[in-house]
């Protein structure tokens, strides 16, 4: 499929990924800038009847693309009769598993804040209508002081939007009508949905739906998206709020009085000024919020006209008079309406939920007291991650047997494909033995860790378990000037160090983002597990039976993990007190409730979003890189390979860190996948053309023994191998997140450079003890 950067390059019939678009060139199609998804897939099927050679009929109603000014847009067929929903509500309360069960897509969702970190389009169908539904990324509230609040802000303002569904938690429905409140305001349509509600029994609460929707004057319906009850009832509420001629009336959030004094005589004229195209409620707040502090910011698409209508002006002189003689003034006014709309939501709460008495603490709160507290927090996370060091150790080793042997018996066969193309011996032997080779290396060493990794992962987010370890680990953070949500990206980069950059938007501060970004590769990935693991029982945990073998492999893999997240500590205070100075942002992380993980739903997302699409990466530079490496393994000079040449050459520079030019090279041509690094070593030791399994050695240690390895060298070995460039999938991804060179450059030199240090300073320890 081809990828164009300009529709015009398209032609009918022809399906492409549209990256950038200009306005221009999209005059007949209503632009909405939602922040969507960055690429799609469309298809071109004719030019419009209008004979407009820069308007084409698209297949597909609605296409999200980039534009060229870096703005997210919305293109949308002119005949669509769809009605644009947005998903709004709370971090954590079910949105996302609700989009995924409207919509059928499978948009990542999981047990703790700021999964969400982009807004995801679906479509769906109701007995009466079509609608397309935008999940907008969680928020608590619409304030815009923060990028997900103006993005979700800006969307609801956009003038585009014909309802709004805004998510509840049933069990904590007081803090989230706050957000539901706030929606009121700006949109006329609003459709409430109550959802856990099965949490909420188990609870102990009761939710009177009816006085519920009374209070708020709007549409209220329970669900429990997770079990898709109640979804029937939300799409007929739904259509009866599309299908009415005028929307309900929302009841006004109530403000003291002499505020809505300065409302009342406000209102009028910015409704008339503004041409209907905010609210006018909402706007006059806004405005007066900008008139007593004006680095308040407002919405980018106020017509210029409002600054500077006399009337207007003369209106707000009056409102302002009214305020300050109420002693109303500076950042008074927000800490005022938000201490008015919390009231509110606790006002309404109180007459609609109850909640029976429990006399004894519930499981969850003494299960919280021993996860978070200072003295079992640690040693239960630390537990928890040796455990599951011990269960990915202990299940990948049968099946990357099976698959070694399973990528074996198929070298013959694709050896008698290339020699029924005549194809020369010297391609037949790079395509089988180099590329071939591995490329089934890297997925037979790579696959199985992942493929028991991620799904533990998974289930730890929903289980609910991974906010805890963040709020144990918020501290030391805090402490490196950075923010505790790294320790979220932390853990995903056990899994793959690309996918922990990914995870590091959910990270508000730029420049926090930055500093997660930077150290995620100072934990060690799957790839990265064999090689420690192999050397660490070669030579740290010989002679003992195999099940105290195993068990002491993974406590002292464990104890090098450690080590990695304390230099990550220290990598990201150097960066917080140089390169990116600043003071920590306040931290907000709410605890969920522990959920029983959906076992399906888990082993599909992990096995689809995570293991295959970080496979898939892995493999791209995994092929190349094999073909590189036959070709210097190959290829002779002065009768030795290229190989041991460069081997040889690099012998002095690695000498001081405790490695030898092998080792070294063995690293760099490991860039594309750490998983080839040993099987490069043993490559070049026993001087072959083709990788070797550490294995198929049953005298490994004395193989590198005979070439001068020690358990220095071995150390050395693993604190390298724990700290060092990231691979190249890593790097790719780190500059598409930063769009730096200068940023992709240093995250390459940082773990390379404390990697080395610590060498250096174990091997002159170490030459100092002998």
């Amino acid at each position: 499929m081809s990828e164009y950067h300009c529709l015009n390059d398209m032609k009918p019939g022809q399906s492409a990924r549209i990256r950038s678009l200009t306005a221009t060139q999209s005059a007949r199609r209503r632009l909405l800038d939602l922040g969507l998804v960055e690429q799609t897939r469309i298809r071109c099927v004719g030019k419009s009847p209008s004979g407009d050679p820069k308007a084409y009929l698209i297949r597909g109603a609605v296409i999200a693309i980039r534009a060229a000014d870096g703005k997210n847009i919305l293109i949308e067929e002119p005949a669509s009769t769809r009605k644009l929903i947005a998903l709004v509500g709370n971090p954590n309360v079910g949105k996302s598993t609700l989009f995924n069960s409207l919509t059928g897509m499978k948009q990542h969702t999981g047990n703790w804040p700021g999964k969400t970190v982009e807004n995801a389009l679906g479509s769906f169908q109701s007995k009466n209508q079509d609608y397309l539904l935008a999940d907008l990324p969680g928020t608590y509230s619409l304030m815009a002081h923060s990028p997900e609040e103006t993005r979700a802000r800006d969307f609801l303002l956009s003038g585009n939007v014909d309802a709004a569904i805004v998510v509840c938690d049933a069990s904590c429905l007081e803090r989230n009508l706050n957000l539901a409140l706030q929606t009121m305001e700006l949109i006329p349509k609003v459709l409430i949905c109550v959802n856990l509600m099965d949490e909420a029994g188990r609870h102990h609460l009761e939710i009177d739906l009816s006085a519920l929707s009374h209070a708020l004057g709007a549409p209220v319906v329970g669900t429990a998206a997770r079990d898709r009850q109640g979804l029937e009832t939300l799409l007929d509420a739904l259509d009866s709020l599309i299908a009415s001629p005028c929307a309900p009336e929302p009841k006004p959030i109530p403000y003291p009085p002499l505020l809505e004094a300065s409302l009342t005589l406000l209102e009028p004229v910015v409704r008339e000024k503004s041409g209907r195209q905010f609210p006018a409620r909402w706007l006059s707040l806004r405005l007066l919020e900008h008139r007593l502090n004006p680095a308040f910011p407002l919405p980018a698409n106020l017509p210029e006209c409002l600054f500077s209508d006399p009337d207007l002006r003369q209106a707000l002189v009056e409102a302002d008079q009214i305020l300050k003689a109420a002693h109303i003034q500076d950042d008074h006014l927000s800490d005022l309406l938000t201490t008015a709309i919390f009231h509110h939501a606790e006002t309404i709460c109180q007459r609609v939920v109850k909640k029976s008495p429990v006399r004894r603490p519930s499981g969850e709160k003494r299960l919280d007291a021993l996860l978070t507290s200072k003295r079992t927090g640690y040693p239960l996370m630390l537990l928890l991650l040796a455990l599951v060091f011990w269960l990915t150790i202990v299940g990948a080793n049968y099946p990357s047997k099976l698959l070694f042997d399973l990528f074996a018996s198929l070298e013959s066969p694709l050896t008698s494909l290339l020699a029924l193309c005549h194809a020369p011996a010297w391609l037949e032997d790079l395509l089988i033995n180099g590329a071939y080779r591995v490329l089934t290396w890297v997925v037979s060493v790579m696959l199985p860790p992942m493929a028991i990794f991620f799904p533990l992962f998974t289930l730890l987010e929903d289980a609910g378990l991974l906010p805890r370890i963040a709020y144990n680990l918020d501290h030391a953070f805090q402490r490196c000037h950075s923010c505790g949500k790294q320790g979220l990206t932390l853990c995903m980069g056990f899994g793959c160090n690309a996918a922990g950059v990914t995870g590091c938007r959910i990270i508000h501060s730029p420049r926090e983002r930055l500093i997660a970004i930077l150290t995620n590769s100072f934990v060690p990935c799957n790839g990265r597990f064999p090689a420690i693991l192999t050397l660490i029982t070669l030579f740290f945990a010989p002679s003992l039976h195999a099940a105290s073998s195993t068990l002491l492999s993974a406590l002292l893999l464990t104890g090098v993990i450690l080590l990695g997240i304390a230099m990550t500590f220290l990598a990201s205070w150097l960066l917080s007190h140089t390169l990116l100075k600043g003071l920590p942002s306040s931290f907000t992380l709410e605890l969920p409730p522990y959920r029983r993980p959906q076992l399906g739903l888990v082993l599909l997302r992990s096995l689809l979003n995570r293991t295959l699409f970080v496979l898939g990466r892995a493999v791209t530079a995994a092929a190349p890189a094999g073909v590189l490496i036959w070709i210097l393994a190959n290829l002779t000079w002065q009768g030795n390979s290229l190989l041991s040449v460069c081997a040889s050459a690099l012998t002095p520079i690695a000498a001081p860190f405790g490695l030898n030019g092998t080792i070294l090279l063995a690293f760099l041509l490991g860039l594309p996948a750490n998983e080839i690094v040993l099987p490069i070593i043993l490559m070049i030791y026993l001087n072959q053309t083709t990788l070797i399994s550490p294995d198929s050695l049953p005298t490994l240690k004395a193989l590198l023994t005979a070439q001068g390895w020690t358990a220095t060298t071995a150390a050395c070995t693993i604190l390298f191998t724990l700290l060092h460039w990231p691979c190249a999938t890593t790097l790719m991804t780190i500059h598409k997140e930063t769009g730096s060179l200068k940023w992709t450059l240093l995250s390459f030199l940082l773990p390379t450079a404390f990697g080395l240090t610590l060498c250096f300073l174990t091997a002159q320890a170490a030459h100092l003890i002998y």
